[in-house]
C-alpha cells in the first residue's frame, strides 16, 4: 500500500518586529527609519514610563520625559555655553525608552552589549530625524551622562528612598550649590512640557 504523500511544511513566519505608534506610524524595532519616528509618539512615550520601574513616592509616577526635562536644565547649568543642538541632545538623551521603557541599570547590564546596540542604533535614528548627529561627540555625552547622574541622586533621595549616605555612593555628590526640589507630575502635564521644550530647542531662531 502507497504511503501517503508528505506535505511540505510552511515556513515558520517571522515574529513581528515593528510597533504601531499613536501617529500611524509603524516603527521596525531592527532597522528603525527616521521616517517613522515623530517627536508627538516620543512625547506621548516617555511620559508614560515610569522611572526607577515606578518605585517612587508620589500620586503620579516619575516619568522619564519629567527625568529628560531634568537633564536639560542640569546641562544648561553644567555646560552654559552650549547651542540649542546640544541642548536637544541632552533633552533626547533617553528617547528610545519610548519603545524600550526605562531598564534600571542592573537588567541592562544582564542583557549585555546587545540591547546597548540596539539602543544605539534607534538613538541614531531619533537624531538623524531631527537634524542631530547620530554618534554625538564624546565630550558632549560627558556632560549629558554627568548631568544624568546628578538627576539620578536627587531622584533617589527625595523619590526612591534612598539615604544621602548610599546616594552618594552609587551617584557621587553632586556639584556643591546645585539643588532640585522634585515632584512628580501628571502625565499630560509632563508631556505638553516636554513638546513645547523640545520645539524652542529645534526653533534655530
Amino acid at each position: 500500500m502507497a504511503s501517503a504523500p508528505r506535505s511540505t511544511p510552511k515556513p515558520a513566519e517571522k515574529p513581528r518586529a515593528w510597533q504601531r505608534m499613536l501617529s500611524g506610524r509603524r516603527l521596525d524595532l531592527l532597522d528603525p527609519s527616521p521616517l517613522d519616528i515623530e517627536i508627538e509618539d516620543i512625547a506621548h512615550g516617555l511620559a508614560r514610563v515610569a522611572r526607577w520601574n515606578g518605585q517612587t513616592i508620589g500620586a503620579h509616577a516619575f516619568s522619564v520625559a519629567q527625568h529628560s526635562l531634568l537633564v536639560e536644565e542640569i546641562c544648561r547649568k553644567l555646560a552654559p555655553e552650549w547651542d540649542k543642538k546640544r541642548r536637544l541632545l541632552a533633552l533626547l538623551h533617553d528617547a528610545p525608552e519610548y519603545v524600550i521603557g526605562d531598564m534600571i541599570s542592573p537588567f541592562k547590564a544582564a542583557l549585555g552589549l546587545d540591547y546597548k546596540a540596539f539602543e544605539a542604533k534607534l538613538e541614531a535614528a531619533i537624531h538623524l530625524r531631527f537634524g542631530l548627529p547620530a554618534h554625538p561627540p564624546a565630550v558632549v555625552k560627558g556632560v549629558i551622562k554627568r548631568a544624568d547622574i546628578i538627576c539620578a541622586y536627587f531622584e533617589a533621595t527625595q523619590l526612591a528612598g534612598f539615604s544621602e549616605a548610599e546616594a552618594k555612593r552609587f551617584f557621587g555628590a553632586p556639584p556643591r550649590g546645585l539643588k532640585l526640589k522634585l515632584t512628580p507630575k501628571p502625565t499630560g502635564e509632563v508631556q505638553e512640557a516636554f513638546l513645547k521644550r523640545f520645539r524652542s530647542l529645534l526653533d534655530p531662531a
